[in-house]
């Protein structure tokens, strides 16, 4: 069987896909998509918000199964469209039983879809509702690092639950201060591209007890399914190579990974 027909693994230890984008994935219903991750032993699923226009789709798909989970936010690429309005909406559904986190929020110098002084405001805002609401954080960091860091400082008080800054690329100096701060990492299909050491450079000098596991799907496929759209149920091909590149049992990774992601978004569990 050659690599790119390679078939997924299932582990006996349950998964938890802390960060993904159900209502983006285009290739097969979600019913099925849902009954493979659970055939692949993904125990609960976060599928995480962006806009104020999928705020309360997220939050319809959370109804789908018991498993299924969600968060409430507006991504940087989106910050001139945060309004009011938006806050209120994500203000009084932070804390809804099936709301795990504020998210997916913080900055993104790369594409600069939005101007970056909104999207510094709108950062802090979205941070303040975490605060008052004892809700944890989903990060989008790109290329602002240093002003990443300048926010959060503001927030370390305040802010008890922290949370994870997803599909880590960013430098050492972002990942120090996280970590210090008992920030988790969220790791996903980039470890296993060919040209991203410095990713797993970052994999290997984080503590496996703050790492998560994610796809970031439909985005971000990981080696051996490069080029499809991707999908919750190939999140072993990441427990995998965080494995390998932490030169970790495999089963400790999962179990790791697991607690992990219990602690940061369900406590009470």
């Amino acid at each position: 069987m050659s690599k790119k027909r390679r078939e997924i693994p299932i582990f006996d230890h349950p998964i938890i896909e802390t960060h993904c984008h159900l209502d983006y994935l285009k290739e097969r219903p979600l019913e099925d998509t849902l009954a493979e991750m659970q055939r692949v032993n993904i125990e609960r699923v976060i599928t995480i918000a962006v806009s104020p226009d999928n705020l309360g789709k997220v939050r319809e798909l959370s109804q789908k199964a018991p498993w299924v989970y969600g968060t409430q936010g507006v991504h940087p690429h989106d910050a001139e469209s945060y309004s009011d309005e938006a806050e209120e909406e994500i203000r009084a559904h932070a804390t809804d039983d099936k709301i795990v986190a504020v998210g997916e929020i913080g900055l993104d110098y790369f594409y600069d879809n939005a101007d970056r002084d909104v999207q510094r405001d709108v950062f802090r805002r979205q941070l303040q509702i975490a605060s008052d609401s004892d809700r944890p954080v989903v990060i989008h960091s790109r290329d602002a690092d240093d002003d990443t860091i300048q926010i959060l400082k503001e927030f370390e008080g305040p802010l008890k639950r922290r949370g994870v800054i997803h599909s880590f690329t960013s430098g050492p100096g972002l990942a120090e201060y996280a970590l210090s701060e008992g920030w988790c990492l969220g790791f996903n299909g980039i470890t296993t591209f060919n040209k991203a050491e410095n990713v797993r450079d970052i994999v290997r000098m984080t503590p496996i007890g703050q790492i998560l596991l994610e796809t970031d799907s439909p985005f971000l496929a990981p080696v051996p399914y490069r080029g499809k759209e991707n999908a919750p149920f190939y999140i072993p091909f990441v427990a995998e190579k965080i494995a390998e590149v932490k030169e970790l049992p495999l089963d400790q990774v999962l179990t790791s990974t697991y607690n992990n992601s219990l602690r940061t978004f369900f406590p009470n569990a």
